[in-house]
């Protein structure tokens, strides 16, 4: 007789099968967290954890009780630095590492609690999200709080479906807390949500005071591992900045449930997602350990809400994602098992939808501008490429130091302005003012100002003593240049009384009635400039009635009118603190402008041309009765 074929997989056939899925998911997650690693500038915030791995156990745990975060990451990725050096590559893996765990860990929890199916759609929901992926690529503690309120999660759910009486599971719930408490303050968040499931369960199945009394000690175990850094816990959240203003909406819609990269989803996108999750736990029936996604998603991101942190903060929602995949996952695993066609085309649908966002979002995280961190490196570079012996760098921004440490290494000053925690107005004025005849050419990089220069001493001291070459943001970072004359301008020494007005009858061109007067200007030298030189330009300017919108100032240094000038330099008046609209009629405004002559320029004579465009549109310019470009004066280059 002839064996028959089986009409249904073996077993152990399905588990290899699940088992290779697994496998390939995990390869998944683990390849777009690997991908260009190394290939982006560390930023600002990656600078103080370099920091960090430069010190001793003891030293980390003295400044991190000035910072803002507990020591837990620093001194594991000290510990890690001292085996795998400190590339950019090797400070971004252990978060990189840790947010493959995740996606594991986010498919052993679907897989318990909902099934094989529910624990796949969760961890491949999780692998492709641009905001988990982002923060497994940054040299920070945000990824590795994912993993412990994951495992944490899955060493709860371990213990209550042994009934509550393994201790195992709850010694090992009780050090991942600890962990997790050491590693970033917004941990709690998921703690809370572990007590509130676990009252759920203890309500619905148990009844008994012995879990509750267990659940009790393995929480005053957490609470006693952690009591020798409670007191600075408490200071430094309690000082906590805030925003105030909820950002749930945007944050659960835009960045948690579809990523980073995804912008604004459509409604529908949205509707369908929360009415996935919705009917998948009804579909699973009553269950409390169901309510697990659910709880522990609301929990974080409302107490998020109601805290009115920062925008910047959604970073600490990194739990939230794995919370969200294994709701979604649920669903769709749900909406699959009905045995009817209509909720099978439901899921399909919807993760054809998800798929459509979140797989188009993997392209926009590795390529979009914003998306990218401050390019300090190259910012290093040209510092190098361009410094002269008796040039400096400015840094304005809290920490700064640290990350341009990393990247600089040559023999320029550094000066960290405002001094400490700022505050101390007068001192970063003097300080500024010896800089500035100390040095013929400064660098400054300004990221965060605000917060240690709230009245803008820095910038308004170089804006009116030195003149502004060149100007560019880099990522979220302004890098200026300025030339420091020998001695600025105070009155034009070339009277032009000039008008700059709209043209009439332009109705797309700038605002009708708006005119602007270059009474005058002063050069730094008569004489000629060689390749390499700085030309600095005073201009004098007035308006002789409010002015309605905002304009900017070129100035072109070119021999021949029809190309493209070899050297200019464009700003808002005032290095950008003199905006047109903020003009008193009358009132006279001095303009400064640094023209960097392009090491390769032909001598030659050249003309110097100045105009005036609108700040929002650089075709719509303002004209003169000479044109919209007017040579003022003609300079010669040896």
């Amino acid at each position: 007789m002839i064996p028959q074929c089986p009409t249904t997989p073996r077993p152990y056939v399905r588990r290899s099968l699940w088992l290779a899925v697994a496998v390939i998911l995990l390869l998944l997650a683990a390849g777009l967290r690997l991908h260009r690693l190394g290939v982006q500038s560390l930023w600002n915030d990656e600078g103080a954890s370099f920091a960090m791995t430069q010190r001793s156990p003891e030293a980390i745990i003295i400044n991190a009780a000035a910072d803002i975060h507990p020591p837990g990451y620093y001194l594991l990725l000290a510990g890690w630095t001292r085996l795998a050096g400190t590339s950019e590559f090797a400070l971004r893996f252990p978060s990189t590492l840790a947010g493959v765990l995740t996606v594991a860990l986010t498919y052993t929890l679907g897989r318990r609690l909902f099934g094989r199916g529910a624990g796949f759609a969760a961890a491949l929901l999780l692998a492709v999200n641009t905001f988990a992926i982002y923060y497994a690529q940054e040299a920070r503690m945000y990824a590795l709080l994912g993993l412990w309120a994951a495992a944490g999660m899955a060493a709860l759910v371990a213990w209550l479906e042994r009934d509550g009486a393994s201790r195992a599971p709850l010694i090992a719930l009780a050090l991942i807390n600890a962990a997790g408490l050491y590693t970033q303050y917004a941990y709690p968040l998921s703690m809370l949500a572990q007590g509130m499931l676990f009252l759920l369960w203890w309500a619905w199945r148990a009844r008994r005071w012995q879990p509750l009394l267990r659940y009790a000690a393995a929480n005053l175990l957490t609470l006693a591992l952690f009591a020798p850094w409670a007191g600075e816990a408490v200071r430094q959240v309690t000082t906590w900045p805030n925003s105030g203003a909820g950002t749930l909406l945007e944050t659960l819609l835009s960045t948690v449930t579809f990523g980073l990269a995804a912008g604004s989803p459509p409604w529908w996108a949205v509707f369908a997602a929360l009415t996935c999750a919705a009917t998948g736990l009804w579909l699973h029936r009553a269950r409390p350990l169901l309510a697990l996604p659910a709880i522990w998603a609301a929990v974080t991101l409302g107490a998020f809400a109601l805290l009115r942190l920062q925008p910047d903060d959604a970073k600490q929602l990194t739990p939230a994602a794995s919370a969200i995949a294994l709701w979604l996952g649920a669903g769709l695993a749900a909406l699959w098992r009905e045995r009817c066609a209509a909720p099978r085309i439901a899921a399909l649908a919807v993760t054809a939808a998800f798929s459509a966002i979140l797989l188009g979002a993997l392209p926009v995280l590795y390529s979009d501008p914003a998306l990218q961190r401050d390019d300090y490196r190259a910012i290093a570079a040209a510092v190098r490429a361009e410094a002269g012996p008796d040039d400096a760098v400015i840094l304005t921004g809290p920490g700064q130091g640290e990350v341009w440490a990393y990247y600089y290494d040559g023999p320029l000053p550094v000066y960290p302005l405002p001094r400490g925690l700022g505050g101390d107005d007068a001192a970063t004025r003097a300080e500024l003012e010896t800089i500035l005849r100390n040095h013929r050419r400064i660098f400054a990089l300004f990221w965060g100002e605000r917060e240690r220069d709230p009245n803008g001493i820095v910038t308004g001291t170089l804006a009116s003593q030195a003149f502004e070459v060149r100007s560019a943001w880099v990522g979220r970072v302004r890098f200026v240049v300025y030339a420091v004359p020998e001695q600025a301008a105070s009155a034009p020494t070339a009277l032009l009384d000039l008008r700059f007005a709209a043209a009439d009858g332009d109705a797309s061109g700038p605002a009708s009635g708006d005119a602007l007067v270059l009474e005058g200007y002063a050069l730094d030298r008569a004489e000629s400039y060689t390749p390499g030189d700085v030309l600095t330009l005073t201009l004098f300017w007035r308006a002789d009635a409010p002015l309605q919108n905002r304009y900017k100032v070129f100035v072109h240094l070119y021999t021949d009118p029809d190309a493209p000038p070899p050297a200019q330099h464009d700003s808002e008046p005032g290095g950008g603190l003199a905006p047109t609209t903020g003009w008193t009629p009358g009132a006279t405004v001095i303009d400064r402008h640094g023209i960097l002559i392009p090491a390769d320029l032909l001598p030659g004579e050249y003309t110097l041309a100045v105009g005036v465009y609108d700040a929002g549109d650089p075709t719509a310019r303002l004209t003169s009765p000479q044109g919209e470009r007017v040579a003022i004066g003609q300079v010669r280059v040896d």
